[in-house]
């Protein structure tokens, strides 16, 4: 006897192949059987009559750990029909650190993370997933972060990261690697990650590629001087060219100032290929991103990390230099600014940050700064999408074209803190099949392998992404007529529709539309 039978569903298997009509056996975790299973006996069937049965989705991408450890239940990703994330992106996050550099780093992330409770182990990456194991709505994978690591070894400073500090180092991801963690991660602007230069990250990623697992990369955009070739995406090259690793670049897409123009974003990656060259990449179909606020700061107010940044701030001398820092070389990125997480003033939460700064007689600069202080520097923001609808359509066609191509998956960099989060958090998934529908350019089920199969193989998520005999029962059931984001920048808080169901080891996560309150997920791989 099956433990649960889905029917009658258009089976779209994951690899790519057409789906085809069949039922789907589950017995405990895994999937017993699948084809006509008609005659056999359940505990419990689902009529997928009309729907799509795929494996559940995996999300590459997500800032999810703050939240999973607060509210397990997970309805904003696993109700998209996602069933794994993976934490630990963009070199940060909570593992490995000792309980004060925990406390100390929580703090920093904050407003991007939340607040988990702070008397966690969190002192290696075993410790760090078992938080997760059987105790939330979804499956984890867990990537060791630079910054993180580097927050270990050196503390909040800047410094190189060479000699004992950097053989720490070394311990740390090698350890990480050999306790669960599918890769390791680098940042953009997340400290003191950008402290970090080019040669302790190849070091660093040596261990990787040792490991026969994956440099995921999100290009550098502070300090700059630290970085071979100015940072961005040579600086990823380099890495993966002089250490051997495979390099898995983090949600790269056109911009605003790029739409309609793929090949201005392609072309530095392209004109550093070699024939060894491994590389793909991930995407979220949104035309603007999500942050924390504290990370625009300059380099030199970072220094020592959250207590010393707020000291800073609240000295007039030095508060003057970081605002003209801010209004300075800051200026566009604060012109779109969207303050999505004030958990001590949630009231301002879906505020410009001009317009505040405007009612406060402020320039933006010191209105940031303001609110950081205010906020012990628990600021989240959004930025805002492009006035112009023809540069947004033009993104979503960008979107499209991307994701069709043979190196590309599917992400959702899920931030979900505060009323006004991103609402990539709530709809990135759908939004992918609405536009498939709208813009087309990709079949479903090369769509789906851009969801499951493909991030699973890339990532060694062992018996993960297919619809087959023994994998794990991971499973979204949809429908591929209907379904779609409704989540917006002005209303982010809004369910997909059209996800009627989602399984997760072989549970009911979502039964009929509602989460159920199982927490079948497991930390993998």
């Amino acid at each position: 006897m099956f433990d649960l039978v889905i029917s009658g569903g258009t089976v779209v298997d994951g690899t790519g192949r057409a789906g085809y009509r069949g039922d789907i056996g589950i017995k405990g975790e895994r999937i017993e059987a699948v084809g006509d299973l008609s005659k056999a006996e359940a505990k419990r069937r689902i009529d997928a009559m009309g729907l799509t049965v795929s494996p559940g989705f995996i999300d590459t991408h997500t800032h999810s750990e703050g939240a999973l450890l607060v509210d397990p239940q997970h309805a904003n990703g696993v109700r998209q029909g996602i069933t794994t994330e993976f934490l630990g992106i963009d070199g940060m996050s909570y593992a490995p650190l000792s309980a004060y550099n925990f406390k100390t780093y929580r703090h920093w992330l904050g407003g991007l993370l939340g607040d988990p409770p702070e008397d966690l182990d969190m002192q290696s990456v075993a410790a760090f997933r078992r938080h997760y194991h059987k105790k939330i709505s979804i499956n984890t994978a867990y990537f060791v972060p630079h910054a993180t690591v580097r927050l270990q070894s050196l503390g909040f400073h800047d410094k190189p990261l060479r000699g004992e500090a950097l053989e720490t180092a070394k311990k740390l991801t090698r350890e990480g690697l050999e306790q669960g963690a599918i890769g390791f991660t680098t940042g953009g602007k997340y400290y003191p990650g950008p402290w970090g230069d080019t040669e302790e990250i190849v070091e660093l990623v040596k261990i990787v590629r040792e490991a026969g697992k994956i440099y995921m990369c999100e290009p550098r955009k502070n300090v700059v001087a630290h970085a071979f070739g100015g940072g961005g995406v040579v600086e990823g090259m380099e890495v993966a060219r002089r250490s051997g690793a495979k390099l898995h670049f983090a949600h790269y897409r056109t911009q605003p100032e790029s739409a309609g123009n793929i090949p201005a974003i392609m072309g530095p990656i392209d004109a550093a290929r070699t024939k060894d060259s491994d590389v793909t990449f991930d995407i979220y179909p949104y035309p603007s991103g999500s942050s924390i606020a504290v990370s625009l700061l300059p380099a030199f107010a970072q220094e020592g990390g959250p207590a010393e940044i707020l000291k800073r701030l609240r000295d007039p001398s030095e508060r003057k230099k970081i605002v003209a820092y801010l209004d300075r070389d800051e200026k566009p990125m604060l012109a779109m600014i969207i303050l999505g997480y004030m958990p001590m003033a949630p009231e301002m939460e879906g505020t410009r940050l001009t317009d505040l700064a405007a009612k406060r007689g402020r320039t933006p600069g010191e209105a940031l700064c303001e609110v950081l202080v205010e906020q012990n520097l628990k600021v989240g923001h959004v930025g805002a999408p492009p006035d112009s609808a023809a540069v947004r359509g033009r993104m979503d066609r960008d979107f499209m074209e991307l994701i069709a191509r043979p190196d590309y998956m599917v992400c959702s960099d899920i931030t979900p803190a505060g009323r006004f989060p991103h609402p990539r958090s709530y709809g990135a998934f759908p939004r992918f099949l609405r536009l498939r529908r709208e813009i087309g350019g990709i079949s479903l089920e090369d769509m789906i392998h851009r969801m499951t199969d493909r991030p699973a193989r890339r990532f060694g998520l062992k018996d993960r992404g297919r619809i087959e005999r023994n994998a794990f029962a991971d499973v979204a059931i949809f429908d591929a007529a209907t379904v779609s984001d409704t989540s917006t920048y002005e209303n982010p808080r809004s369910f997909p529709l059209g996800v009627p169901y989602v399984i997760v080891n072989g549970q009911v996560a979502v039964d009929n539309g509602t989460c159920t309150g199982v927490f079948a997920g497991q930390a993998i791989p």
